[in-house]
């Protein structure tokens, strides 16, 4: 290389130094009275946000996963995820952070689920039949299978049919609101249907109702909550006497009018 062209690169880098350091100098100032740190609220949510991508349902992240990540981004993976070098040392060179998903729900009271929604609770059911899935449940998908408008009575007909012929231990519901695929799975026998828009409720609903069928409103809870909810329903149990016998009166009250 030339003397000429090296004193040329010396200088460019000289100056790309004097740069950085004017602009680092004038982020250290700020005017009096203003606050240093200002939370916009329409990123509020990102911002709380356990991590930035999530890439949980592979079981081999590569470096197309973490194409596009910014520095010091956070990724959840599977808890047994493996890296592949390349991956590793991208890793490493960004400092990104890895959060390894961790099972869940150790004290699941089921092992085979009926599920079924309207086109409103399509994609909701997808992510649940999942969700489902990583925890080793076995899930019998009653449709719709897709976003084609349906009636959902017809959906929640055949998943509460499942339960109440004791094909499936519980069964899962999600239309706009989950009332009305409550109403309709109510119909059958041998099933007590609940709509839950909570962990608490779900919980309650197995524990003092002894309920069977879980119901999902998709416009009234995220899928975050969703999760929790289905948690909830899924690690309860009716147990307690003063209950069974409360819900053997419901079971009662149907035989009265089913005669």
């Amino acid at each position: 290389m030339s003397a000429d062209n090296t004193g040329k690169r010396e200088r460019i880098r000289a100056l790309v130094r004097e740069v950085l350091k004017n602009a680092s100098s004038e982020a250290d100032v700020l005017p009096p009275n203003l606050p240093e740190h200002v939370v916009v609220n329409s990123l509020q949510d990102t911002l709380k946000r356990e991590f930035d991508r999530d890439e949980s349902a592979k079981s081999l992240i590569t470096e197309d996963d973490l194409r596009g990540l910014e520095n010091g981004a956070r990724i959840r993976i599977a808890a047994n995820a493996r890296l592949t070098p390349l991956a590793h040392d991208i890793i490493d060179a960004k400092q990104i952070e890895i959060i390894r998903k961790q099972p869940r729900l150790p004290t699941i009271k089921v092992k085979t689920i009926a599920i079924g929604s309207d086109h409103g609770g399509f994609p909701f059911k997808e992510q649940i039949k999942q969700f489902l899935g990583d925890l080793g449940l076995q899930v019998r998908d009653f449709g719709t299978h897709s976003t084609d408008a349906v009636d959902y009575p017809d959906f929640a007909h055949e998943v509460a049919r499942a339960v109440g012929d004791n094909e499936a231990d519980v069964g899962i519901l999600v239309d706009g609101a989950g009332i009305g695929s409550a109403m309709a799975a109510n119909k059958v026998p041998n099933v007590r249907a609940a709509a839950c828009y909570s962990a608490a409720l779900a919980k309650n609903s197995r524990e003092h109702n002894g309920a069977n069928v879980l119901t999902l409103g998709s416009g009234q809870n995220s899928f975050e909550e969703i999760e929790k909810i289905v948690e909830a329903f899924l690690t309860t149990e009716l147990s307690e006497e003063r209950h069974k016998k409360r819900v053997l009166k419901i079971d009662a009250i149907q035989r009265q009018y089913s005669k």
